[in-house]
């Protein structure tokens, strides 16, 4: 059972770029409720047609497999699983939280904001920096990512995230966007690849 899902914003340079924001010297963490989280299974997810854009954002997400400790993170023995998902995010909604200084859960903890495929054994961090994962929207590439261009490795985010908030099993990491996120229209169909591997799909539905 998932418990806790934390974020990492602005993990990948060029992402932070793109979106004019400055490149962090620490992890930015932020959470979004379990009760957004919805899977892909080729089904229609709907998302509300107010408030601006929403916008996709792939990443690689990790399952914590054992309550840690005191003793020193080791990367491969408290992962357990992996997955891919999206972090969907009211752009506009976030843009007008950010210029008032206020959290960001209105623009990121809305219903289905939180996709994710099945998860499946997690192979090593070294064996994932060998390995893209991309985001198919209609046909067509629009985002592909490799781990080894993390800013902020994996062994990076548990230490931080433990250090703050204590990691615990059953915990997720959602790890960063690589750039070209934009937003969804109606009848957009996600495909989710890690290398050439299909996870997951989904089709939006705005109402």
């Amino acid at each position: 059972m998932i418990q806790n899902i934390f974020c990492v914003g602005r993990n990948y340079r060029e992402h932070a770029l793109e979106l004019d924001n400055p490149v962090p010297e620490h992890p930015l963490i932020f959470s979004k409720p379990t009760n957004s989280i919805v899977q892909a299974k080729g089904q229609k997810v709907f998302y509300p047609n107010i408030d601006g854009e929403i916008h996709y954002e792939i990443e690689v997400v990790l399952k914590i497999s054992k309550d840690v400790g005191r003793e020193a993170i080791q990367t491969d023995d408290i992962i357990g699983e992996m997955a891919l998902g999206i972090d969907f995010t009211k752009r506009d909604v976030q843009t007008t939280l950010k210029e008032k200084g206020h959290p960001w859960l209105l623009a990121k903890g809305f219903k289905n904001a939180t996709v994710l495929t099945d998860f499946w054994r997690f192979p090593g961090e070294k064996m994932c920096n060998e390995k893209a994962f991309s985001l198919v929207k209609n046909g067509n590439v629009v985002q592909k990512g490799n781990t080894s261009q993390l800013i902020f490795s994996f062994k990076h985010l548990l230490e931080y995230i433990h250090e703050h908030f204590e990691l615990r099993q059953g915990d997720i990491i959602f790890t960063g966007t690589p750039e070209g996120v934009g937003a969804i229209c109606d009848g957009d169909h996600f495909q989710l690849y890690w290398g050439k591997e299909l996870k997951g799909s989904f089709e939006v539905r705005m109402e």
